[in-house]
C-alpha cells in the first residue's frame, strides 16, 4: 500500500517524499513534514515527525487488509450489467406479476408514466 495513502489516512499532514520509503532509515531520510512557510511561501520543514515509521507501516497494513478484504465488491461491480439494465430487467420482472405491481407501486407507476408518455415506436 502506498506511504503517503497511509500517512494521509493518519491525519491532515503536509509532508514531501523524496525517494523511496522501504525501511524506518528510509523514513528518517526521505521523509520530511511541512510546519509552515517563510515570507516567500517556501515549506519549512519540522524537526521533528507527528507519527511514527511503525504508525505508517501498521496503517500500510491495515489498509491494504482493508482493501484485500474488498476484493469481491471490485471483482462483482465489473460483472453487474449497466444500472440501466439492471433496472429494465426489475421493471419487466414487476410488469408481468400483478402482485408485485402492487408491492412496488410507487416504482411501477413512475416508470410506467414515462413509457407511457413515451412509447416506443
Amino acid at each position: 500500500m502506498n506511504i503517503s495513502k497511509a500517512i494521509l489516512s493518519l491525519g491532515q499532514y503536509e509532508f514531501v517524499i523524496d525517494g523511496e520509503v522501504n525501511t524506518e532509515e528510509d523514513w528518517n531520510n526521505n521523509v520530511k513534514f511541512v510546519s509552515g512557510a517563510d515570507e516567500n511561501g517556501t515549506a519549512i520543514f519540522s524537526e521533528t515527525k507527528p507519527i511514527t515509521y511503525a504508525e505508517v507501516v501498521a496503517e500500510q497494513q491495515r489498509l491494504q487488509t482493508e482493501y484485500d478484504n474488498d476484493q469481491y465488491q471490485r471483482d462483482r461491480a465489473s460483472k453487474y450489467p449497466a444500472i440501466g439494465d439492471q433496472l429494465d430487467k426489475l421493471w419487466h420482472s414487476i410488469n408481468a406479476d400483478d402482485t408485485l405491481k402492487t408491492q412496488f407501486a410507487d416504482f411501477y407507476n413512475t416508470i410506467k408514466a414515462v413509457k407511457d408518455k413515451y412509447p416506443k415506436e
